[in-house]
């Protein structure tokens, strides 16, 4: 690989742009060639970057100056296409989710390791401060026996937004609605904190839009493996849309993290966590933790501020560094995978009536 990463970005619609300014902002990353199967929008991208453009990923795969392939395609074509691309010598960067469907996924890990390519999946959440640092209080200990975590993201899109692109609302290549295209993002953060799930029980519902096939509303229960409980809410039929909420809570502790940022936090002391009653939210440590979590990670930056303030500039620079370190990333295709079986589960859950245990052979 040369000093340099060279990327190449197939999907220049609404997602393949923000991989681009990420990648344009980074010192040892530059962006060689992006492809559209609509001509139009890989050369609008390929002018507002100054990159070579084509008309199809196997002429962009063919390319030898180039290192690495974003994969910014509809969700359902995201596996085969980063398949492909490791095959043809490539390391990958794929937007979420990793596809739709286990089967896919599982086909994508192997490939993964046959090739001996690294693999990063988008979840540039895991990558904000707030997410580090309850990340870090839940798996440390500082809250305690970890009894509860929720996910709520209470969003809107309009009719307009499903009709913009045949792909959306299906099930084929969205794979889902509000959870698989909305919701997973703070979906995986809710697994990444407290840990595996083990069972899930859930509704879905249709409720405020037409012509698509999946869901724009769920509630799902959840049972984690170490016991605690949990809920998950996602919907895009809530005008005029609100912020994404994660909460975390434990006998010690407990952490909100709503709309990236870290609102609540209280982890008790060594000799407090004794009052009968709590402390009715008192004690809020959240402007204390993520002071010292930011003077410790602007020792370490330096003078580059995008480190602290653009998730998925930071998330392929693990990306790179994991090529050239020869470790995995931050969030590989395995871990990519567990947030789409939770969402599978719910789905499957919905359709039958009945509590899903994971890891039961979804495909």
């Amino acid at each position: 690989m040369a000093e340099e990463m060279r990327f190449g970005i197939v999907g220049c619609g609404v997602i393949g742009p923000h991989h681009a300014r990420a990648i344009s902002g980074l010192e040892d990353a530059r962006l060689v060639a992006v492809a559209d199967v609509v001509p139009e929008r890989a050369r609008k991208l390929a002018s507002e970057h100054g990159c070579d453009w084509h008309e199809s990923a196997s002429d962009l795969l063919a390319r030898a100056d180039v290192d690495a392939v974003s994969v910014c395609v509809p969700s359902g074509e995201h596996a085969s296409l980063a398949i492909a691309a490791l095959e043809a010598g490539k390391h990958v960067v794929v937007e979420k989710p990793v596809d739709v469907r286990l089967g896919p996924i599982d086909e994508l890990i192997e490939a993964q390791r046959r090739t001996r390519r690294k693999v990063a999946v988008i979840s540039q959440h895991r990558f904000d401060p707030a997410s580090q640092v309850v990340h870090d209080a839940a798996c440390s200990g500082r809250f305690g026996r970890l009894t509860l975590g929720t996910a709520e993201v209470l969003w809107w899109r309009s009719q307009e937004y499903y009709d913009s692109g045949e792909w959306r609302g299906t099930w084929e290549l969205d794979g889902g609605g509000a959870l698989m295209n909305q919701s997973i993002h703070t979906i995986d953060l809710l697994q990444w904190m407290m840990g595996p799930v083990e069972e899930i029980a859930a509704y879905t519902g249709l409720l405020a839009h037409e012509r698509i096939e999946v869901e724009d509303t769920a509630v799902a229960a959840l049972r984690f493996a170490n016991g605690a409980l949990g809920t998950i809410v996602g919907t895009t039929a809530a005008y005029p849309g609100l912020t994404a909420r994660l909460t975390v809570h434990g006998d010690r502790g407990s952490a909100i993290i709503d709309g990236d940022r870290l609102s609540y936090f209280h982890a008790a002391s060594e000799e407090g966590g004794g009052r009968a009653y709590g402390a009715a939210g008192g004690g809020n440590q959240a402007e204390e933790v993520m002071r010292s979590f930011e003077e410790q990670a602007a020792a370490t930056a330096g003078a580059d501020p995008s480190q602290l303030s653009m998730a998925h500039r930071s998330q392929i620079r693990d990306f790179i560094e994991a090529v050239r370190e020869d470790r995995e990333p931050l969030v590989d295709a395995e871990e990519g995978r567990k947030g789409v079986e939770i969402i599978l589960a719910i789905y499957e859950s919905a359709r039958t009536g009945r509590p899903v245990r994971l890891g039961q052979g979804q495909k």
